[in-house]
């Protein structure tokens, strides 16, 4: 099928209705300007919009854009381009004979222009997406300025659970991917499998630091109700009361360094979970450059004029080895990180040592003090419980980054 077959345009001026049918391994491809007019296409962007080559090329990108499309959708999609940032998004698009067909779109910046590759989605996210995006248009039937939806898009997405729209992207173009890679039964990349594994995992080490945290606020209450105790035992109650010190500042330092673990963007999870994320999104979008390139043999066979498509061919094959730069840049950020926090834990783990030691203690002092330690006894066995839990949850920590440093290694190796 040559890159100006006529066959590929012709369909019925009429409107139809329903969806274009296209196979999940059909990949679309352009390439724009830096308007966004359309320069070069593919053939499975051709046929599944209906449009020949000759009203494709010089129209602008939005010929095939769909009216029931949030418009703040596409505010946010020009933003993030034009700021030089890549972007995916899901796309709901209108052939020329007027049927819909979805896509899972990724864009990025070259010179002179843009470039998007475009999939057919399927994960149960696309379903999510598509509801904000009808909630969207509504609002935007009543006034909402494509600004406002854009940052209501963004709003909707947070509630789905992700930090961003970057977090966002990185888990749509992963899951669509996997979801294409299972149904056409082509592996996905090793790449791709060890950055989905330790994004699994990084999440994991925060559902478990933030866990952490809910414990020590359930026994924050600990050394106050041993100064209470203190004070009735009267002269007696003089350790309880140093102990009850001494368990407060070990609880502070512990939760300061839960706090400085997780909170900010400086912190060593921001760190790995940032570039974590943003390396699944660059590995996952060179895999589908690398595909792509490949595809265009297919226009390529009895082209009349192949230099053109055979530049965009070998364009791809440089852009995915950029994207694969970016990640490896990524993956060596969370090297370090990963490692310093392995040495973070050994500061934890001495505090634990410094509980036991508490814990300890107040069995002692419930044991001298007789009948009036009686009250010691539930305080001690709350120590027990929530001691015990912490020693799971660090022991996890270290497990799950483990499991980082492990695919980071396998990485690296087969670098």
């Amino acid at each position: 099928m040559t890159h100006h077959d006529q066959t590929l345009a012709a369909q019925s001026g009429s409107t139809a209705s329903g969806e274009v049918p296209f196979d999940p391994a059909d990949l679309f491809y352009s390439r724009t300007d830096e308007r966004g007019v359309i320069i070069e296409g593919n053939g499975i962007f051709r046929r599944i919009s209906g449009y020949g080559w000759s009203e494709l090329k010089g129209a602008p990108h939005k010929i095939i854009r769909h009216p029931d499309s949030p418009k703040g959708l596409f505010h946010l999609y020009w933003q993030r381009l034009k700021a030089g940032k890549s972007v995916v998004a899901y796309v709901k698009n209108r052939a020329k004979d007027g049927r819909l067909y979805w896509v899972i779109a990724l864009a990025w910046n070259i010179e002179g222009g843009y470039i998007a590759i475009r999939a057919k989605p399927h994960s149960e996210l696309f379903d999510k997406v598509r509801d904000i995006y009808r909630v969207l248009r509504e609002e935007e039937d009543q006034g909402l300025s494509p600004e406002r939806s854009a940052a209501r898009l963004q709003e909707e997405i947070a509630k789905l659970g992700f930090q961003s729209y970057d977090s966002f992207m990185a888990a749509a173009l992963a899951a669509e991917l996997k979801s294409r890679a299972d149904l056409i039964g082509v592996p996905v990349t090793q790449l791709q499998s060890r950055f989905l594994e330790m994004h699994e995992t990084i999440l994991r080490i925060r559902k478990e630091t933030d866990e952490m945290t809910e414990i020590f606020k359930a026994i924050r209450t600990v050394p106050m109700n041993m100064r209470i105790i203190a004070s009735r035992l009267e002269n007696a109650g003089g350790p309880i009361s140093a102990i009850s010190v001494n368990y407060g500042q070990m609880l502070d330092e512990m939760a300061m360094w839960v706090r400085e673990f997780v909170d900010g963007d400086k912190s060593t999870f921001s760190r790995i979970y940032h570039s974590i994320e943003h390396g699944q999104l660059v590995v996952n979008a060179a895999a589908l450059q690398e595909e792509m390139s490949n595809l265009f043999e297919e226009d390529l066979k009895g082209a009349a004029n192949t230099e053109h498509l055979d530049h965009d061919r070998k364009l791809l094959v440089d852009e995915a080895a950029n994207f694969k730069k970016v990640a490896a840049q990524s993956l060596k950020v969370v090297e370090t990180e990963a490692a310093r926090l392995s040495r973070s834990v050994l500061d934890m783990k001495r505090y634990v040592t410094g509980l036991s030691s508490t814990r300890m203690m107040c069995k002692i002092e419930s044991a001298t003090l007789s009948g009036s330690g009686n009250a010691l006894v539930g305080i001690v066995d709350q120590l027990d419980n929530c001691q015990d839990e912490i020693e799971a949850r660090l022991a996890r920590i270290v497990e799950h980054n483990t499991v980082i440093q492990n695919n980071t290694a396998m990485l690296r190796a087969s670098d």
